[in-house]
């Protein structure tokens, strides 16, 4: 494992010319666990998460390296605060560092094509997590949340608040779509979309703005860059103050995530809707705790939980598998298609949660503390 780092490390030392020899070969003959008697204490694991901003990744960072330390690990955890540049750069230098695997949550999915070449070149396998890196044929296995099922579980959950099979309408929406950039916000709004277009076309429901994309492939036209919060806030603000005046309001808010909800919800609060007699029905997705407290005080109807606790655990099992020379566990081997390989995959299952849920699944579980969410 890692054995050019110990060729520096053994070159600083002016150790002998065999010894390098020996250390060089370790590399040659499998470097990452293909002998099955991968020395955990000798292999260094790369996590690159996208940003501290969202308290997600904080935890799943968290998590994973926890995990990987546990297994006799050594890793190195990134976070490259949104920018893309910043995490190619730390890709690089765990590469430099002589990673055996590395771990990616991608900020851009297009964008790391390069630099993921050159961990290919060092024999270094990819692992990505929650978001599919897209363009390049060196990304070897994919974990995630089934991210079509979330954007489903949002649409159908408005559709059955708003008892639109039974025909009821029609209802004043809004949509958002995640960061365009992120492979994953296409697979949210999918989902979603697929449930709600038919009341759209319908006229079931109606979007006063008129920001509804003519067809799936025009989703970035509601993006949010970033997933940012106040991006969300002043896109909500923009839309109240341009589109509903004279009385008219909105009645439901497809968010597809926690931190754009809490943006929007920051919105209505600005233009005077009130809990109990004119809120909209609003989505999201990740169980923040903000945002849980917002499904308590029945500002934000509903989120699609991913206890990311299982993503990591089951990403740092695949970690080991790889480092071992085992077979990866996988699930999925049609769906994730990065425009240049079918990426192998596991797929966790997400969950509906609302307010009378919080206690059973979230604080019951572990996820959140009763005490952060005021219970």
């Amino acid at each position: 494992m890692r054995s050019w780092r110990k060729l520096v490390a053994v070159a600083t030392a002016a150790l002998t010319l065999t010894a390098l020899g020996a250390c060089s070969d370790t590399r040659d003959e499998g470097g990452s666990g293909g002998d099955g008697t991968a020395d955990a204490s000798d292999t260094l694991i790369g996590i690159a998460m996208p940003t501290r901003s969202l308290e997600r990744w904080n935890n799943d960072g968290a998590h994973l390296e926890e995990l990987l330390k546990n297994e006799g690990f050594q890793t190195s955890l990134q976070f490259a605060d949104n920018k893309v540049d910043q995490q190619i750069t730390q890709i690089q230098n765990m590469i430099n560092e002589g990673a055996d695997v590395l771990v990616i949550a991608s900020i851009d999915g297009t964008a790391l094509g390069p630099v993921l070449q050159t961990a290919a070149d060092a024999g270094i396998k990819v692992l990505a997590y929650d978001r599919l890196i897209n363009d390049t044929p060196n990304v070897d296995y994919y974990a995630t949340f089934d991210n079509e099922l979330v954007g489903t579980m949002q649409g159908q959950f408005i559709e059955d608040q708003l008892g639109l099979k039974d025909g009821k309408g029609p209802f004043n929406i809004e949509l958002f779509a995640g960061s365009p950039d992120d492979n994953n916000a296409r697979f949210f709004f999918k989902g979603a979309f697929d449930v709600l277009k038919p009341y759209l076309d319908s006229g079931k429901l109606v979007s006063p703005s008129g920001k509804v994309p003519a067809s799936l492939d025009q989703w970035t036209q509601i993006g949010i860059q970033g997933w940012s919060s106040q991006t969300a806030q002043s896109e909500m603000e923009n839309r109240l103050n341009s589109f509903y005046t004279d009385g008219k309001s909105v009645d439901v808010i497809l968010s597809p995530n926690d931190s754009l909800a809490l943006g929007i919800a920051q919105a209505l609060d600005g233009a005077g809707y009130t809990v109990g007699d004119d809120w909209p029905l609003l989505t999201g997705q990740d169980a923040d705790v903000a945002n849980v407290r917002n499904i308590l005080a029945g500002k934000q109807a509903m989120t699609v939980w991913k206890d990311t606790r299982t993503l990591g655990d089951q990403v740092a099992k695949m970690v080991t598998q790889i480092v071992n020379g085992e077979d990866v566990d996988v699930n999925d081997t049609k769906s994730y298609d990065n425009g240049v390989k079918v990426v192998p995959s596991f797929l966790l299952k997400p969950q509906v949660v609302v307010k009378d849920d919080v206690q059973s699944v979230l604080v019951d579980s572990g996820f959140i503390k009763a005490s952060d969410v005021g219970l």
